[in-house]
């Protein structure tokens, strides 16, 4: 019922009239006398009436739609000159004002402009045309206002020709910085460039990154849509839709541009967030239809309309969903109330607009409070008229005051303060009773260096004419079942951050993100974003880090590589993993076996150590060489098992150096020995006459064993020299280092393994010569056995060697150092201690002879019948010759003599059993 009520008066005649202009004196909304005059420019008014068609005669048109927001500015801008006027800050000197109304169009400004420009005490508002202003007196000393950019912007062109200054405490956009097109136009606010970028900082850490902006189809819409968009994309930050309302309420057009926005908005379900660069009236226009249409959304309020009561009043305005918004920075206004409160005895005669407001509350003065607001803005000319001025007026206490936006006003307030410091400064040299005692452009010069208090802070113009307060961060929110206009942070222009004043504001803040606003859903960390084919790079898919890579943030928009040498990442990773260091660790099962087969080869030496200290004296051990060198080779057997403990464990310096040198030195010193001892078999059990000689010559024990093992020492001593092992980290393994010994030269390796085999192919050779011995003692065919599983070893070790890599590679060797070092101590000492332990009465004296003796009768009898059987081939191959072969005689020691044709004879030597005795016992003494 509100509502009809409303409408019945507002609806009496379609065409709202305020005051008519009849004459320049009547152009003027509220004035003082002074001795110096400063001008207003405020939009009372935010519509400007036109006629249907387009106007054919030059005329001013009237405006409607009274603003009560601006009108406070007008006594903002009123109350503080009356302040500096009743303090001691420009003693003697008075200050004046003329405010006029813009109605917020240009063409209206223009004209107030035009009359800004006349020349001072003249009897007609005339504007001299000159060539040089620089001592032109104009009808005022600066100019305050104007409220929108867009007036702003043609004032000050107009303004500039004489150079007066012009503070603005509203007017935001970025080009009204640039001092080359606008030099005499300064401002108590940040420009939009910092709001803007205050705007796409609030977007970006609440986690939206799909938005739609709405703005007004004038400069300062375009300007501020422009910078916004720069500014979003530098934060990641997509516009969705643009959409752009005609600047005029007038334009024919209005309302379909609404209806159109309000479709976008409602099509475009995904985007939850909406960005409006408009004038109040048009904000409440558009937050009418939407209401409407039930839409819900978070709304970014630019300076313009964050902190209007009257569009928080809307009935139903909660429906909207969540309003936030940037004001400019408020301060101290409460003297400003005081004066609100005294208004009602103010008088009303140079106040056209106070005049007007006391008229409206009488008219609207039935109706409740946003009825009334809106019954104040929309009320026709003819409802005025028609009203009883002798009629009882209600007043509405606090009602202005609750209409304030302290932003506004503060700002206002700093404009008068700014031009009253800056007519100070010009007037402490001289009598400013006169009002040609300075230029506007001399004002302007002072202007730019004052200093301003501000709650006991100071601040001033910058060198692009702005002011930069900072800007108070506003949430709507309803309370007690009305909505309030609250300030949430404060957000620092300088340090781009945004600053709570406790807990809870800043929970108000962080649970803007509860509501998503994105094309696409965000990337959890250990994803990245792929852009698919929309032209905008907020809509994407969420794709798996691959492997070895990471993303620990959201919404990334590639994955971070791992470090591959020393971290590693599964696919859809957040971090990276240090690798895991490989190595053959104490630890291990497998390292664990091989010490103990190390161990146990250990027990094994000292064992057959024992054993063979013990039986020193019997034929066995005296027949293996005797206890020195058995004593030799089981230290380096021992040198051997104790040497796989270089193997095992982390690698280091020292052992990848120590383990191949000793387990080469070792080995040679043990192959060396056995050489020998296969040498010393075959010199005491052959009968080739040729060989024993041969074998005689070279059997040099000592200096065999002390050469052969010196070349391996040299060998190592060059590897270590000049191609060292050294640790070697192996990152063929995704997700592990391996620790292992690199040989340093495979050749050096090569060499060393291939001069153990020389050695051991050599002992090979004679071992297998000597194969045929007496059954029960055949070192020689365990010799050739050990030989044989040393070279199955190796020539098995190298293949598996080259094919296998990790941790095992070490086992691997040791192994096969463990099988050769086991097969050739087992072949050599098992049998022997087997006869010393079982087999004691075969290790007797006698025993040994009478083996010894069978093995040399039979030896010497195969000789004989070798020799006779090679004789009579050589005789019968002979067919010319007959009776040629005679047997002389046998001498006592067994000679035989062969005569053949040629007179040659031919001497051999064969055993008889005399003899066989004989030779048994000095192959014994040799053995």
């Amino acid at each position: 019922m509100a509502l009809v009520r409303l409408l019945i008066p507002c609806l009496v005649i379609s065409t709202e009239v305020a005051h008519s202009c009849q004459n320049t004196e009547d152009f003027v909304g509220a004035s003082s006398p002074g001795d110096i005059i400063i001008g207003g420019l405020f939009a009372v008014h935010n519509e400007m009436l036109h006629p249907e068609e387009h106007p054919i005669k030059p005329v001013i048109q009237n405006c409607a739609s009274f603003e009560i927001q601006v009108f406070l500015q007008t006594l903002a801008m009123i109350h503080t000159i009356e302040m500096i006027n009743n303090s001691t800050l420009l003693p003697g000197v008075t200050l004046g004002y003329e405010i006029y109304d813009s109605c917020a169009e240009v063409t209206k400004a223009m004209a107030s402009s035009l009359r800004f420009l006349s020349k001072f005490n003249s009897s007609k508002d005339i504007v001299e045309f000159k060539c040089n202003y620089s001592d032109y007196i104009p009808r005022i000393k600066a100019v305050i206002g104007a409220s929108y950019s867009e007036v702003s912007m043609a004032v000050s062109r107009l303004l500039a020709l004489q150079l007066i200054p012009q503070v603005s405490p509203a007017s935001s956009a970025e080009i009204l910085s640039d001092k080359i097109r606008f030099p005499s136009f300064l401002r108590t606010v940040p420009s939009d460039f910092y709001q803007t970028k205050a705007m796409a900082h609030l977007i970006c850490k609440s986690g939206w990154n799909w938005i739609g902006v709405i703005a007004t189809d004038d400069d300062n819409g375009r300007l501020a849509l422009e910078n916004f968009g720069v500014q979003a994309t530098g934060n990641n930050v997509c516009i969705a839709f643009k959409e752009m309302l005609p600047a005029y309420l007038s334009d024919n057009t209005f309302n379909a541009k609404v209806d159109q926005a309000i479709e976008k908005i409602v099509k475009e379900s995904r985007v939850n967030v909406i960005v409006v660069f408009m004038r109040q009236f048009h904000v409440l226009k558009l937050f009418n239809k939407a209401i409407e249409k039930n839409v819900n959304k978070i709304w970014i309020a630019s300076d313009n309309w964050s902190t209007s009561v009257k569009i928080s009043t809307i009935p139903n305005i909660k429906q909207l969903g969540i309003v936030v918004g940037f004001g400019f920075k408020s301060g101290n206004i409460f003297t400003f109330h005081d004066f609100l409160r005294t208004l009602r005895g103010k008088p009303t005669e140079n106040n056209k607009f106070l005049h007007e407001y006391i008229k409206l509350l009488s008219v609207c003065a039935h109706l409740e409070y946003h009825d009334f607001q809106m019954c104040i803005s929309n009320q026709s000319q003819e409802n005025l008229m028609q009203s009883d001025e002798n009629k009882h007026q209600i007043w509405r206490d606090d009602f202005l005051i609750d209409n304030i936006e302290p932003g506004f006003i503060h700002s206002t307030i700093l404009a008068v303060q700014a031009i009253a410091q800056a007519i100070k400064g010009q007037c402490s040299h001289r009598n400013c009773k006169n009002p040609s005692a300075f230029t506007p452009w001399e004002l302007l010069e002072e202007l730019k260096k004052v200093t301003v208090l501000d709650d006991g802070k100071e601040i001033k113009f910058d060198s692009k004419g702005d002011m930069n307060t900072n800007y108070d961060v506003v949430l709507w929110k309803e309370i007690d079942g009305h909505m309030e206009i609250t300030t949430m942070a404060e957000y620092n222009i300088e340090k781009d951050c945004f600053i709570f004043k406790d807990e809870e504001k800043k929970k108000e803040f962080q649970d803007l993100k509860k509501v998503p606003s994105t094309c696409s859903q965000h990337c959890r960390p250990g994803q990245m974003k792929k852009i698919t084919e929309s032209r905008h790079t907020c809509c994407y898919e969420c794709v798996y880090c691959p492997e070895n890579h990471y993303s620990n943030q959201t919404d990334m928009d590639y994955c971070y590589p791992c470090n591959n040498k020393t971290y590693w990442a599964p696919v859809n990773s957040t971090t990276c993993y240090r690798k895991t260091v490989h190595f053959l660790d104490w630890t291990d099962w497998f390292a664990l076996f091989l010490l103990l087969l190390s161990a146990f080869g250990i027990v094994v030496v000292v064992t057959i150590s024992v054993i063979f200290t013990k039986y020193v004296n019997t034929p066995v051990v005296k027949a293996s060489g005797g206890l020195i060198v058995c004593y030799i080779i089981l230290f380096s057997h021992l040198l051997i098992f104790l040497s796989t403990v270089f193997f095992i464990g982390e690698p280091t310096e020292f052992k990848c150096k120590t383990r191949q040198a000793v387990f080469g030195i070792s080995f040679t010193l043990c192959i060396s020995c056995i050489l020998i001892k296969s040498l010393k078999i075959l010199l005491a059990f052959s009968f080739d006459p040729n060989l024993q000689n041969f074998l005689k010559r070279v059997y040099k024990p000592i200096p065999i064993v002390v050469s052969c093992t010196g070349i391996q020492v040299i060998i190592c001593t060059f590897w270590l020299i000049f191609r060292t092992p050294f640790v070697k980290r192996n990152f063929s393994i995704p997700r592990a280092i391996i620790l292992e010994c690199n040989e340093g030269s495979i050749v050096a390796f090569g060499i060393m393994l291939g001069y153990i085999a020389v050695l051991a192919f050599i002992c090979f050779i004679f071992a297998f010569k000597g194969r045929k011995l007496p059954e029960n003692y055949n070192e020689a065919k365990f010799i050739t056995f050990g030989m044989l599983i040393y070279f199955i070893a190796w020539i098995v070790f190298i293949p598996v060697y080259v094919t296998t890599f990790g941790k095992y590679l070490s086992a691997v060797e040791v192994i096969v150092v463990l099988i050769s070092n086991y097969g050739i101590l087992c072949c050599t000492f098992l049998p022997k201690c087997y006869i010393i332990i079982c087999k004691q009465e075969t290790n007797t004296k006698s025993a040994f002879l009478k083996m010894i003796y069978t093995y040399s009768s039979k030896s010497a009898s195969s000789v004989a019948v070798s020799q006779i059987s090679l004789d009579s081939k050589s005789s019968s191959s002979r067919a010319t010759v007959s009776d040629s072969c005679k047997s002389d005689k046998t001498s006592a020691n067994g000679n035989y003599h062969f005569q053949v044709p040629e007179q040659r004879q031919i001497t051999e030597k064969f055993p008889s059993k005399s003899t066989a005795r004989t030779l048994s016992r000095k192959r014994l003494s040799s053995i």
